[in-house]
């Protein structure tokens, strides 16, 4: 491949291509995200770049951890060449400039949220951008409400259950391990279904004075809202903290959610009765991956122990009444 320079310059009709740093580097090393200037403006490189020993930092470095990881690099890319354009001006995220892909080198260049007045480092977001936050999750879910595109996963999230054997057979807790399946079943059978970001944590978010932006769509894909928003919530808070918080958000979310659909003439009040009874649900399944991934991660606390009880009371219950059914027809 031509070097990245010489791309830049060409591509972005630019005297001159320089490196300015390295935002930071990707996941277990699959190669960075970087600051280039050019001549008149600077771009975001994210250059992906696979290593032949894979170093993750807990020691997930198969093979199928590999595949899931080229596969999301694919998916970011179609995002933004097919799907991302259709998206509303109050759903910001960065505009592809233009993408490359030789082999297993792949680059997406695009533009610099840094440069229009978006800081990219949230660590002490305040109630208003937290807000802004919540609220650009619920025009993104209302946008592609009941028509979710092709080529994205199946199921948004990189924890979905399906990708992510080698975790689940190692979990410790054995119960939710084996109502593990019964819950992904029950979240996938929603009736109302929209693409979600997939990877919605705060540092995945932009924010200015008045605005956010949202970056990293590597699992963008089928789901229900409130797996965004409770992964979200679950990067932002911890323990006391999130269970005194979360109530307060997730009815800012379906006020804006409400706002955003009756743009489109859709009613919100069976969204919302559905995706606020799904909520421990996906609660439960991220806390399935975290069980199996880093069970002793600083986000397994009360509150979403709590969700676990919840969810694995109703699988009690619904496990008890299908052996209860098998039975009576067994007697027939």
């Amino acid at each position: 491949m031509t070097d990245i320079d010489t791309l830049l310059r060409t591509k972005l009709n630019s005297g001159s291509a320089q490196l300015i740093e390295t935002v930071q580097s990707l996941w277990s090393g699959y190669g960075a995200i970087e600051r280039w200037q050019l001549d008149y403006r600077t771009v975001i490189v994210k250059r992906i770049s696979p290593p032949n020993d894979v170093d993750h930092p807990r020691g997930w470095s198969s093979d199928l951890s590999h595949q899931r990881k080229l596969r999301s690099y694919q998916v970011e890319q179609l995002w933004y060449q097919q799907v991302a354009s259709s998206l509303p001006d109050n759903v910001i995220i960065p505009q592809l400039l233009f993408a490359v892909r030789d082999g297993d080198l792949q680059l997406l260049v695009l533009e610099d949220l840094a440069a229009q007045g978006f800081d990219c480092a949230l660590a002490n977001p305040s109630l208003e951008q937290i807000g802004l936050c919540v609220q650009w999750l619920a025009r993104f879910h209302a946008h592609f409400m009941g028509d979710v595109p092709q080529g994205v996963w199946q199921q948004g999230g990189y924890w979905h259950l399906d990708t992510r054997p080698e975790e689940w057979a190692v979990m410790n807790n054995l119960e939710l391990q084996a109502a593990a399946n019964a819950i992904d079943a029950h979240i996938q059978s929603a009736t109302y279904k929209t693409l979600v970001h997939g990877d919605a944590k705060l540092a995945n978010f932009c924010g200015s004075s008045d605005a956010v932006a949202a970056l990293d769509f590597q699992y963008v894909g089928a789901g229900i809202g409130v797996r965004d928003l409770a992964y979200f919530l679950g990067s932002l808070f911890a323990d006391d903290e999130l269970a005194m918080q979360q109530p307060r958000w997730i009815d800012r979310y379906f006020e804006a959610l409400a706002q955003a659909l009756a743009l489109k003439g859709i009613d919100s009040a069976p969204v919302e009765a559905e995706w606020r009874a799904l909520y421990d649900f996906e609660v439960a399944d991220f806390a399935r991956f975290l069980d199996g991934w880093a069970p002793d991660h600083w986000k397994i606390n009360d509150s979403l122990t709590s969700s676990v009880t919840c969810v694995l009371g109703w699988y009690r219950q619904h496990y008890a009444n299908v052996v209860s059914l098998q039975s009576r027809k067994g007697d027939e």
